[in-house]
């Protein structure tokens, strides 16, 4: 049946790639399509969907600043964002509840408890679209995953708090985990760069996992965390990097088994309706608070919508209340659909969120506040007439090179803020930027440069600033690296310049050994 069941992912998210959206939207309904026909059943999935989901907190805490989340327009923003959320959401579940008997709460604490679990996004929706769009490394991919963090923080207080046994005194044995760090770290290092890496990763995340579960405390957590205690190694990155396949093939799991809850009744789908329509209210109550601290128009409207639907969390709240008798059945199955529009419906809007920011820039700067963090101030580019947006390995060796043949006119523009200050201080001449961000096309005054050249790690992202070129009537050289032929011959069929990574990786290898030999040799 399983295999019946990835076919059926597959054929649905390649329909959807098709229409221009992300494939999870297939996956989606393919669970509810497999449910409805009988193939398979969510016990199947669940070991997928939960080995999925502990990757991808082992995988964010590889990437995780600690620092990130001690800011006020993290944690800040999380803490009001839930109190808002839950007051604004318990009198609709006590209304659904006076209106439909079969959802009614046994009791207000019910409904605070649904309203608090209604009040979370999704950590697996928001950085699978914030990885889709390339975006991992921007300021507000930075601020979402650290409000989703402290989400799951509140998420493990409440478990706890609600859970029918208290952890275990052995838990306090985990405060030991830092001392394994210079051991996990010789382990990582000896593990070469093939398959024992990908077994160091699985294995670790997995064993966090069990670990925490066996003091009965939440699995994620010892997931999240021991990767956290591994971020600061050398070989954190590739580790990262050899992981993503694996997670996003597991976290297929976690979409399809959402549609195994079934579909429900004609009345509860009005519920599961109702509930999707508030989630309207999200972006713009994360707009207003991380506006409110310091942040812009643009960090905060995306990292808004990067938010803009209900999480997982929803679901284990709702299966506990239904276990102890606080809810009924039905509201499980409404939970589940409820979540299912959410991500549905946030999809789209994700998709083409820099091109409302765009259209609605103007208004959204009225509420900017004067005051801006150090961070967020927009940098100029001078006197530059090339700019290399992306210093990766790629972009920077094509910074050298240029810079070599035009001296001063070039620039390099890095969205990872520490990496541009870290190259600065190297001697490059590159300022911390965001190539997809209207604001900075308009600031520094990108449109008026002689040559481009876009070396970003994703292709979606560098097919943005090819469309935000062209927006903003873009005159001068356009040259876009790409990675498969495919690729290639979309960003042609846009007029630009390409230069295939793979491809022509040999006739540039080629070019340096032959300048090699020119040079003369040491006496």
């Amino acid at each position: 049946m399983i295999a019946v069941l990835l076919l059926i992912a597959f054929l649905a998210g390649l329909v959807f790639r098709r229409l221009g959206y992300p494939p999870l939207l297939g996956f989606l309904l393919a669970g509810f399509a497999a449910h409805e026909a009988g193939v398979g059943d969510i016990e199947t999935i669940r070991p997928l969907a939960d080995l999925g989901i502990t990757l991808l907190l082992f995988t964010i805490g590889l990437k995780l600043n600690l620092r990130e989340l001690a800011q006020v327009q993290v944690w800040g923003t999380a803490t009001a964002h839930m109190l808002i959320a839950v007051v604004l959401t318990v009198p609709v579940i006590l209304l659904v509840g006076f209106l439909i008997p079969a959802l009614r709460m046994e009791s207000h604490a019910a409904a605070w408890a649904l309203a608090f679990a209604l009040s979370f996004s999704s950590t697996v929706f928001a950085v699978k679209i914030i990885e889709e769009r390339g975006e991992g490394a921007a300021l507000h991919a930075e601020i979402a995953i650290g409000i989703l963090i402290i989400q799951d923080l509140f998420a493990v207080c409440f478990l706890v708090l609600t859970a029918d046994r208290m952890p275990s005194p052995w838990a306090l044995g985990l405060l030991a985990l830092p001392f394994l760090r210079p051991v996990l770290t010789s382990l990582l290092n000896r593990a070469g760069h093939g398959e024992l890496l990908v077994l160091f990763g699985v294995a670790t995340a997995i064993g966090a996992y069990e670990l925490f579960e066996l003091v009965h405390l939440k699995g994620g957590l010892g997931a999240l965390l021991i990767g956290i205690l591994l971020g600061p190694a050398e070989k954190s990155s590739e580790l990262y990097k050899s992981l993503l396949s694996l997670k996003d093939l597991f976290l297929i799991g976690f979409f399809l088994q959402i549609g195994f809850f079934g579909l429900p009744s004609p009345e509860m789908l009005l519920v599961a309706l109702a509930l999707s329509l508030l989630i309207f209210l999200r972006p713009l109550i994360y707009y207003f608070l991380l506006v409110g601290f310091g942040l812009r128009a643009r960090t905060a409207f995306v990292a808004g919508f990067s938010l803009f639907n209900y999480s997982e969390f929803g679901l284990i709240v709702g299966a506990i209340a239904v276990g102890t008798g606080m809810l009924s059945p039905e509201w499980l199955t409404t939970l589940a659909l409820a979540m299912a529009l959410s991500l549905f419906i946030a999809t789209p809007f994700n998709t083409k969120v820099h091109d409302l920011y765009g259209r609605f820039a103007a208004l959204l700067h009225r509420f900017e506040r004067k005051e801006r963090l150090e961070r967020e101030q927009l940098l100029g580019l001078g006197n530059a007439e090339i700019v290399v947006l992306g210093m990766g390995r790629v972009g920077v060796g094509a910074y050298k090179t240029l810079r070599e043949r035009y001296g001063d006119v070039v620039v390099g523009v890095e969205e990872n803020l520490d990496k541009a200050k870290k190259l600065a201080g190297e001697g490059y001449r590159c300022i911390p930027g965001d190539a997809s961000d209207y604001d900075f096309w308009m600031d520094a005054g990108l449109a008026k440069r002689r040559m481009l050249l876009v070396s970003l790690s994703n292709h979606r992202e560098n097919l943005y600033v090819v469309d935000m070129a062209k927006r903003f009537d873009y005159r001068g050289v356009l040259a876009v690296i790409s990675r498969y032929p495919d690729h290639k011959a979309e960003l042609e069929g846009l007029g630009c310049v390409t230069y295939n990574l793979y491809a022509e990786a040999g006739h540039g290898f080629a070019e340096h050994v032959l300048r090699e030999l020119e040079q003369p040799a040491a006496p």
